[in-house]
């Protein structure tokens, strides 16, 4: 077993080896204001960081290399989760994660910023996350999911159409310990879904991958948005789209979470999103309302800053939440923003987001809390379903 982890692992870092000296990474748009502050040059591009931090992905950890499936023979009460990560940047936010005791934590993408090409990179910089120590003790103590977004991926606001998404998918679901023989390790993304505890508790984590199928962004020449509505693009490719549907509508919890690395719900910003394929997300919106899974909400990423929106959907029983949480290291500068669907306030602090949920026999009360440095309670808004 110790060689086929070893030989696993080292094919995840050298399968494009070769491309650590042709790297091409291509710069972020020149109107883009979502993410306003200058970031710090990506760790893969710079010379004397990647000649540190590549050899040190050829040295397998067995602990933080190992793989382990997810137990899920009980619903957790406390589900944590965040994004946009820089490695480069303090990792101060663990602690006061564990702190709230979650039986699982869900990665919404921009978990490294590696923004690298190179593999072997990319695998090394997983590597570290998982090695830093408040990270370990979070690992020990909660069960860990997620998906990557385009930091992590390959390249700002990548797609389908990246090259090496094939072995970045696979150092995804090494970094998450996920078993050679999940069937996530055969699809065409990193989609998978977790249903937690028995009936009639029972809570069903759905993870979408919007980037492995995604179709091609439009750029705005005008200038007025980053992009322009992509009206014949797709998110998910079909097989996904098949995948979601048949989660979805054979759901036997009480509770679904659907996981977009990206927002669903707010259209009014001009960044990514999934109103950048309007009829991509009409199409998601009417599959919720065709399938009724039992109490489905949205959680989302990527725009660090942290909002819950809410819509009242015709057809649907309930009202559909979308509950945003990002910026763990660094967050925009801005601090209005239009969106006619949030309930609550827009929250531009340093954040991760959780979700409690209690019982009154088969119905969930949900309480999403947006919690800051120090585990300082910023927002909480509760929903009985």
């Amino acid at each position: 077993m110790f060689h086929l982890r070893l030989s696993a692992f080292f094919f995840c870092m050298s399968v494009f080896a070769l491309a650590a000296s042709a790297q091409t990474n291509p710069p972020k748009p020149a109107n883009s204001q979502q993410k306003p502050s200058k970031p710090a040059a990506p760790i893969s591009r710079s010379p004397e960081l990647t000649e540190r931090e590549a050899p040190e992905a050829e040295n397998l950890d067995l602990e933080a290399f190992k793989p382990r499936a997810i137990d899920t023979s009980l619903a957790p009460a406390v589900i944590a989760f965040g994004s946009c990560n820089k490695l480069d940047k303090p990792q101060g936010m663990w602690n006061d994660v564990a702190a709230n005791n979650p039986n699982l934590w869900i990665w919404l993408g921009d978990i490294i910023y590696a923004d690298t090409n190179n593999m072997r990179v990319l695998a090394g910089y997983y590597k570290k996350l998982k090695n830093e120590p408040e990270y370990k003790k979070l690992r020990a103590k909660a069960q860990i999911v997620g998906i990557y977004d385009d930091h992590d991926y390959g390249n700002n606001d990548s797609g389908g159409g990246y090259p090496w998404k094939k072995a970045s998918k696979k150092c995804l679901l090494d970094f998450l310990d996920v078993p050679s023989n999940h069937p996530a390790r055969k699809r065409d993304g990193a989609y998978t879904a977790y249903s937690f505890g028995k009936a009639p508790q029972r809570i069903k984590v759905i993870i979408l991958d919007t980037r492995y199928n995604r179709d091609t962004l439009l750029p705005d020449l005008s200038k007025k948005s980053r992009y322009l509505p992509n009206l014949e693009g797709d998110m998910l490719g079909e097989a996904q789209w098949k995948w979601l549907e048949n989660e979805l509508r054979h759901s036997d919890a009480n509770l679904n979470i659907l996981c977009s690395s990206i927002q669903v719900l707010s259209d009014e910003h001009p960044y990514e999103k999934w109103g950048n394929f309007p009829n991509c997300r009409k199409r998601l919106l009417n599959l919720i309302v065709h399938t009724k899974p039992k109490n489905l909400m949205i959680i989302s990423g990527d725009r660090h800053m942290a909002e819950v929106s809410k819509m009242d959907l015709q057809g649907l029983p309930y009202p559909l939440y979308d509950f945003t949480s990002s910026g763990m290291t660094h967050i925009r500068s801005g601090t209005t923003e239009a969106n006619r669907l949030r309930v609550g306030d827009m929250i531009v602090k340093r954040n991760f987001g959780l979700i409690k949920v209690r019982w009154e026999a088969a119905k969930p009360i949900v309480t999403m809390e947006v919690r800051g440095l120090q585990n300082e309670l910023l927002q909480d808004i509760t929903v009985k379903y």
